[in-house]
C-alpha cells in the first residue's frame, strides 16, 4: 500500500503547510512520486476553475503530480472561519467516506501521500467528527508539527497525549519557527526533544518565502520511510 502520514498541529498558524510541503520534497528527494492532499480548507478564493485554498495549491506545487484540485483538496470554503462553521455556511455535512475515496484515488497515482488536516487536532469539522476522527477514519500515522512560541510545551504535550488516546500512531514532530524572537527557543526544543514520545523530523527555520526544497533540507525522514507501507 501507499505511504500516507496526516498532518497536524499545535494550533491554527503552527506551520502545518510549510513542513507539510517540506515533507512531500523531502520524500520527492527518495525517488517517491509524491501527492499533497488537505481535505478540507476554510478561506478559499474564487477562480475561474472554482474555489482554491492558498495551501492547498502550494501542496499541489510541491508535489508536482497532475492530478485533478477536487482530490487534492475535496472540501473548499470561502469563508475563513472554523470550518465546521464554512461548512454550515455552504450548507455541506464534511463526508469522511468522500474524503477517503480521494485519498484512495490519490494513493493509486502516488508512491506517497501526505494529508495536511486543517487548525489543530481537535478542530471541529461538523456531524462526523473533528480532525481527530478524520484521522482515525483515514487510519493514517500523524506527524505533529509544533509551532515554536510562547506555550508551544503544554500545546505539544497535551496535543501528543491526546493522539495516543486516540488509537492513531504518533511517528515522528516537526518544530517550526513562527515566532523568529522567541525567547530560549532552543531550550524548549530540548524540552520537546526530551518530553514528546517520538523522534524529531526537523526544525524548520522562520524563512517566509522559502522554497519546500530548502525547506526539506532540514528534516531526516529516515524513520517515515524506513516503517512497512502504511504503518
Amino acid at each position: 500500500m501507499t505511504d500516507a502520514w496526516f498532518i497536524t498541529g499545535t494550533d491554527t498558524g503552527a506551520g502545518k503547510t510549510l513542513a507539510a510541503a517540506a515533507l512531500v520534497a523531502a520524500l520527492r528527494a527518495h525517488g517517491r512520486r509524491v501527492a499533497g492532499m488537505k481535505p478540507v480548507a476554510s478561506g478559499c478564493e474564487a477562480t475561474a476553475h472554482g474555489w482554491r485554498n492558498d495551501d492547498a495549491v502550494a501542496l499541489a506545487a510541491a508535489s508536482g503530480l497532475d492530478v485533478p484540485y477536487a482530490l487534492i483538496n475535496p472540501y473548499a470554503f470561502p469563508a475563513p472561519v472554523a470550518p465546521h462553521l464554512a461548512a454550515e455556511d455552504a450548507g455541506v455535512d464534511i463526508d469522511f467516506n468522500r474524503i477517503g475515496q480521494a485519498l484512495d484515488a490519490l494513493r493509486a497515482q502516488a508512491d506517497a501521500v501526505v494529508v495536511e488536516g486543517v487548525g489543530g487536532w481537535r478542530v471541529p469539522l461538523g456531524p462526523a467528527g473533528d480532525v481527530a476522527d478524520l484521522a482515525c477514519h483515514l487510519a493514517l500515522p500523524v506527524v505533529l508539527v509544533v509551532g515554536l512560541r510562547l506555550g508551544c510545551l503544554n500545546h505539544a504535550l497535551l496535543t501528543a497525549a491526546d493522539i495516543g488516546r486516540t488509537g492513531v500512531r504518533l511517528v515522528g514532530w516537526v518544530g517550526s519557527a513562527v515566532q523568529p524572537d522567541f525567547e530560549l527557543a532552543g531550550r524548549n526544543i530540548d524540552t520537546l526533544r526530551r518530553r514528546l514520545p517520538v523522534p524529531c523530523l526537523g526544525i524548520l527555520p522562520h524563512a517566509p518565502g522559502a522554497a519546500p526544497e530548502q525547506l526539506a533540507q532540514q528534516l531526516d525522514i529516515q524513520v517515515l520511510i524506513g516503517a512497512p507501507p502504511g504503518a
